[in-house]
This record gives C-alpha cells, sequence and structure tokens, in this order.
C-alpha cells in the first residue's frame, strides 16, 4: 500500500527504511533541502560541525532497522566506542571520568569518593533491573499509557509485581540516586543522564534512571564521518529499497474523513492519497496544524502535555586544541537545584548553567584544520516563552557560557582561539525543525507516574495516523527517536495485515 512520512528526520527515515523494506510503497515529504531533521551539519572553513545530537547510544536499534533489509549495519558505519563515555569538570577544580567499563567506572568514582563506589554499584544494579523491565514492557511496541504496558489482569503473578514495584513509581530520579550516591558530584553526574530527555531529575519518574545502563551497558558510540554519517546512511537505505524522497516540500495537511487518514496535502495545495501516514513532526503541532479538527481538539484534551528544554548551541572552531578535554564533557553548573529551578520552574536562562561539551577531533582529527579543534557547546535553557527575544538575549548569555568554560573547564584563553563561531537559539530550533515552543527534546517527562509516557506511535483519535520522532513513544534521543520510527512502522504494517515479524524477534536478543 502506499504510506506517507511526513518529516525525514531520524524516525521518519526509520519508518521510511522498514516499510520500504516490508514491501510498502513509501513517499517521504520533507520541508528541508536535507534529510535527518535536528541531525544536520555545519561546514565553515575547514571545520565540520554536527548540528543536532552528537551521543549515539543502543546501535541495536539501528542494526535493527538496516536488519530489515537483510543489510549489516557495521558495513555501513564505521562506529567507534569512546572510552571514557564522559569527562566530568566541576567548579571545585575535580576532574571525573565516567570509564566505559563498569568497573573502572566505579574506580573511579571511588576515587574521588570513596564513600560512594559501592553506592554507585548499587543504583546501577537498580538502572539494570529498570532496563530490563523498560525492554520487556515498554520499548518495541506502541505505548501511550499504563494499560498498554503490561497486562496486570491476565498476567498478574508474583513475576509481574516484581517488574511493577521496580519502576518505583512513588520516586524521582534524583530521589533514586540520592538513596544510593552521597557525594554532590557524582549525584549530579548521574542526573545527567535525565538530560537526554530534556527534563527535570527533580520531576522525572524513576524508571528512568534506566537510561544509565543503556549506556553502561552498551556503550557510547561515535560514527566516523559524525552523527550526520547516520541519516546519510539511512537516505541511502531508503533510496536503494525504492522510497520516493521529496526534499524541499512542505506539508500543510493531513486530510481526515469519518475518523481516518486519507491524504496528505502539500504546501503547495497538491492532494497526496495514502492509505495510512507517519508523521516525523513533532506530534502536538501534528494535531494542532495538520490535523486540526474534533480530532485534533481530542489529543489536545487527552492530556496535559508540556515541551520539553530547549537550549543554546555555540559552534566554534579553535585554531588550537584544548588536550586535556575528552570526546565528550559536562562542565558542571555550581549548583544542579538553582539550575533546575531557573530552567523548568521559572522559565528563564540558569545563571551558572552546565555546559556540554563535544570535542570529536579526539576520536576524528578531520572536524577541523590540522591542530584546531570544532567545539559543539550546548547549554539548556527554557523551551521558548512569550517574553523570550533571543535575538537580544543571545550577546548576554554568550558570556555567560565563556565564563563558565574559562572558570569550570580550564579553557581560559577560549576567546582568543576562536576563528569561527555559529550559534543557534530555542528561536532557530522552532523555526527551523518545527518543533513545540524550540523543544530539543520534544515533550517533557515529568511526573512520576505519567511522565515517561510520550503519545503513542498509533493514533488514538485519527485511524490509520501513526507517529515517530521524539514527541512520540518511547521519546527524545537518537536510539529512542530511530525506536519510534521502527515501532510507528511495525504497528502499521501488523494493522495492514503485514507479516508480524517484529517484535517477537526483538523479545529474543
Amino acid at each position: 500500500m502506499t504510506i506517507g512520512i511526513i518529516g525525514g528526520g531520524l524516525g521518519g527515515l526509520a519508518s521510511a527504511c522498514t516499510l520500504a523494506a516490508r514491501g510498502h510503497k513509501v513517499i517521504l515529504f520533507e520541508k528541508n533541502d536535507w534529510l535527518g531533521g535536528k541531525a544536520a551539519v555545519l561546514e565553515e572553513e575547514g571545520f565540520r560541525f554536527d548540528m543536532g545530537p552528537t551521543i549515539l547510544t543502543m546501535p541495536r536499534v539501528l542494526e535493527r532497522i538496516f536488519g530489515e533489509a537483510g543489510r549489516d549495519l557495521h558495513q555501513e558505519l564505521d562506529l567507534r566506542r569512546l572510552d571514557p563515555q564522559w569527562r566530568c569538570f566541576y567548579d571545585d577544580g575535580s576532574v571525573l571520568d565516567l570509564r566505559d567499563d563498569p568497573r573502572k567506572a566505579a574506580e573511579e568514582i571511588g576515587r574521588l569518593s570513596p564513600a560512594d563506589r559501592a553506592g554507585f554499584e548499587r543504583f546501577m544494579e537498580v538502572a539494570s533491573r529498570l532496563s530490563d523491565v523498560s525492554d520487556r514492557f515498554f520499548f518495541w511496541k506502541s505505548v501511550e499509557d499504563l494499560r498498554d504496558t503490561m497486562d496486570l489482569k491476565g498476567s498478574m503473578n508474583l513475576s509481574t509485581l516484581s517488574d511493577v514495584m521496580a519502576l518505583r513509581m512513588h520516586r524521582t530520579v534524583a530521589g533514586q540516586i540520592k538513596r544510593d550516591v552521597k557525594d554532590h558530584r557524582v549525584a549530579q553526574m548521574l542526573e545527567h543522564f535525565i538530560q537526554y530527555v530534556g527534563s527535570s531529575p527533580l520531576a522525572s519518574p524513576a524508571v528512568l534512571c534506566g537510561i544509565a545502563q543503556m549506556q553502561q551497558g552498551e556503550g557510547v558510540w561515535y560514527p566516523m564521518g559524525g552523527t550526520r554519517a547516520v541519516p546519510k546512511a539511512l537516505a541511502q537505505l531508503a533510496e536503494s529499497l525504492g522510497v520516493e524522497v521529496r526534499t524541499g516540500t512542505g506539508v500543510s495537511k493531513i486530510e481526515v474523513d469519518k475518523g481516518r487518514a486519507r491524504a496528505i496535502v502539500t504546501d503547495t495545495g497538491e492532494r497526496v492519497a495514502c492509505e495510512r501516514i507517519v508523521s516525523n513532526m513533532d506530534s502536538v503541532r501534528t494535531y494542532d496544524e495538520l490535523v486540526g479538527g474534533d480530532e485534533g481538539r481530542a489529543f489536545a484534551k487527552s492530556r496535559k502535555r508540556e515541551a520539553a528544554c530547549s537550549g543554546v548551541v555555540l559552534y566554534l572552531g579553535l585554531d588550537r586544541a584544548y588536550e586535556h578535554l575528552a570526546h565528550h564533557n559536562f562542565v558542571f553548573s555550581r549548583d544542579p537545584e538553582e539550575e533546575f529551578a531557573a530552567i523548568y520552574d521559572k522559565g528563564e536562562p540558569a545563571p551558572d548553567p552546565t555546559a556540554y561539551v563535544a570535542a570529536p577531533a579526539r576520536t576524528e582529527p578531520g572536524v577541523a584544520p590540522e591542530g584546531g579543534e570544532a567545539l559543539y557547546v550546548l547549554v539548556h535553557t527554557p523551551y521558548l516563552r512569550p517574553h523570550h527575544d533571543w535575538k537580544t538575549m543571545l550577546p548576554g548569555y554568550r558570556d555567560v557560557i565563556m565564563e563558565k568554560l574559562k572558570r569550570t573547564a580550564g579553557m581560559e584563553d577560549i576567546e582568543e582561539r576562536i576563528v569561527v563561531e555559529r550559534s543557534l537559539t530555542p528561536q532557530d530550533i522552532h523555526e527551523r525543525y518545527r518543533v513545540l515552543n524550540g523543544a530539543i527534546y520534544g515533550l517533557a517527562s515529568h511526573g512520576k507516574v505519567m511522565g515517561a509516557f510520550k503519545p503513542g506511535n498509533r493514533s488514538r483519535q485519527v485511524e490509520g495516523l501513526y507517529l515517530a520522532g521524539g514527541s512520540a513513544h518511547p521519546g527524545p534521543g537518537m536510539p529512542m527517536a530511530l525506536m519510534s520510527g521502527w515501532i510507528a512502522a511495525d504497528t502499521l504494517d501488523q494493522d495492514a495485515g503485514g507479516a508480524a515479524h517484529g517484535r517477537a524477534d526483538v523479545a529474543a536478543e
């Protein structure tokens, strides 16, 4: 059947490849001139910057997508496993490496805070259990709320009850971490796993601690060519499978008749009949701007949804490298509670933010001229509020970020080394990617019970409509956005009577 896909981000590309591999005719519409969504690239004066996501975890998701077409991911992409996974810089001058080997990670933590070595190991045991429960009940299928996860009435036994208790629904991420870890520096590092989903550890459910195991257990990977290499490989796979790709083609409407999606209407007014549709556009904006009507209003009323955080990104080309940086670095704020209160409660930029710094020349020297550095600096900010004008706010906040790097990360002369500088603000993100209020990570994951749940991949409001991307289940981040695309495609294919050869295979892995 003919499937229309709106948006060529990671989720849309994953859906396109999976559906085409299963024999469907697929037409993909992308308003930009490139595929990959936020996973775009900036090249200037010999420097190359990944503009969006920079951390790749859970390569098994990509392996599954390429496996749909009988391809070996590792023949298509050169993936390098990183050690350390992160390097952490603190205001007191201490430095902590999160090593790739969990035993070595515990040793490093023990050197910084001897009392917390055992606490870290206890936390990772909890994270491992939560990751396992997520894999069995939460991932690889369309989920919108608790009733989609497990059949409590049909399978209420001691094992299921144990799994439910493991979810720790009465705790937040921060609350779980503080049970096991006492040193504020170690806790701050662990709390930042939740930044993969752009939410506050003080308000997000403890089940999301499982993210730590997904990284520690499966590694942090870098695709040679940058994370931009991932959508490039997916686009090539889609083309080889016969996907019709229409870049530079925006979508203005999903035509709905009698509760069912019937067609896609482009910005030029062209109507393209589709038997089923996958939207890789932000889920809230999909219903508000493309669906509308009773169905759009029903979605809006179904649950209160808040945008996740946004951010300011600085792309800095330096003429000299900082050899003390790792590939991935966190330059932590002086006070995480002050930082999170500013961003998530007050809706204002933090006075002393955490800066994430990617220095990919550690792994791929070709991202910068010889001896140079191509730094990606991300500081989380609130999603756009009506009074935010980033054209006037950016210069002052750039100074705050630079001061942070100088004071805490040992980069005192950074401004003298800059030869190329570009930036991306929440307003830019909002306009460039059609996301909700400039949010980088889709919808916030706040709430002890419902915080982990996003709109399901099978629409409950519109028959024949499916959702993919960071604002749909299972959420944001490279592996989750890719998984959302696979789930949307697998669910669609099964609904259409296709061979249900997806979930059973995954469950056995």
